[in-house]
């Protein structure tokens, strides 16, 4: 592989003029640069993209970190993500936290080192002091995927007060008084909204709070199922199921066709998020759709006006519409 010094040889100039030229500086006169051009085409000369990015302070890089690389909402962020990505010239690295602190810092800390331009981040909690001490370290743009308590923070995201509220109002509309909440993680933001926009609809319809009802985990499927198990032995059985995001609605499904009970005659089920397999005929599931696409799209395009300079977008939240999506489950 032909190096630098290898194309300054045959051109007859120095490496700093080959970088000059290749790099487009003003100072190199438009024969020596295509010059250069041509004889860096000729021997497959391919400029060192870390190296450019530490001359120009860009590395045309950005870090996105998802907490769930299986539940399918995130993969979705990210193609958003890559696509708008794709279209600006700049590549992507992707982390999976897998709902860890521990390897949510690791992995910021490894991005630093990269130097990527910025970081994209569907934290994996509400707490940020592991983000605070790893963005001291050499401060850069970032925007959120969910509500946050960060400094001077952007985030994109879904307004899932009114997503929970819009939903568990649908189920009260077709009868139903006594409905369950499963919930994920209890200390996340998204969560906290959903289970808050969830209360505010049987408040609001004069429906008591069963505690009973309510249930938390994590926001993978066998805790929808273990959920369910549970909530489904307490006395007055509910008749209708809100669970925090469409996995753990499918593990409720699971738990609730376990039991011989059959959707929705003994109970309904909605499910937030509206991933690809909601709609499959087999599941059909009524749930509350979020733009995941969109979202990772705006946060790229958001992000890059950061890298850019912009100020318009810092500390803000953008806040997107969900939308309820009727299927078979209800």
């Amino acid at each position: 592989m032909p190096t630098i010094k290898d194309v300054a040889k045959k051109a007859g100039v120095s490496y700093a003029t080959v970088s000059r030229a290749l790099n487009n500086h003003p100072e190199i006169n438009e024969e020596t640069r295509k010059k250069i051009v041509k004889i860096s085409s000729e021997m497959g000369y391919q400029p060192n993209a870390i190296a450019q990015g530490l001359v120009k302070k860009e590395t045309k890089t950005i870090g996105l970190l998802i907490p769930d690389i299986t539940n399918p909402f995130f993969p979705e962020v990210a193609r958003g993500v890559e696509d708008a990505a794709n279209m600006e010239g700049y590549s992507v690295f992707l982390c999976n936290t897998n709902w860890s602190e521990e390897q949510e810092e690791r992995y910021l800390e490894v991005l630093m080192q990269k130097q990527v331009d910025g970081i994209i981040i569907g934290p994996s909690s509400e707490r940020t002091g592991h983000i605070k001490k790893v963005f001291h370290l050499g401060i850069k743009p970032a925007v959120f995927i969910s509500r946050i308590d960060y400094p001077n923070s952007t985030s994109i995201l879904i307004d899932n007060i009114s997503g929970a509220r819009i939903a568990v109002e649908y189920l009260i509309s077709k009868g139903h008084k006594k409905i369950a909440f499963i919930g994920g993680l209890k200390d996340a933001f998204s969560n906290q909204d959903r289970l808050l926009g969830y209360k505010n609809a049987l408040e609001m319809n004069g429906i008591p709070i069963n505690q009973d009802y309510i249930l938390n985990g994590d926001f993978k499927r066998e805790s929808g199922h273990q959920a369910t198990q549970k909530v489904l032995q307490v006395n007055l059985r509910p008749t209708a199921i809100f669970a925090a995001n469409d996995m753990l609605a499918l593990g409720a499904i699971q738990a609730i066709k376990e039991e011989g009970l059959v959707i929705p005659g003994d109970i309904s089920v909605v499910g937030f998020d509206d991933i690809g397999f909601a709609a499959l005929p087999e599941i059909q599931l009524t749930t509350i759709a979020q733009p995941k696409y969109d979202m990772g799209r705006l946060a790229f395009l958001t992000l890059l006006d950061q890298i850019k300079g912009g100020d318009s977008v810092i500390n803000k939240r953008i806040l997107l519409n969900p939308e309820l999506i009727i299927r078979k489950t209800s």
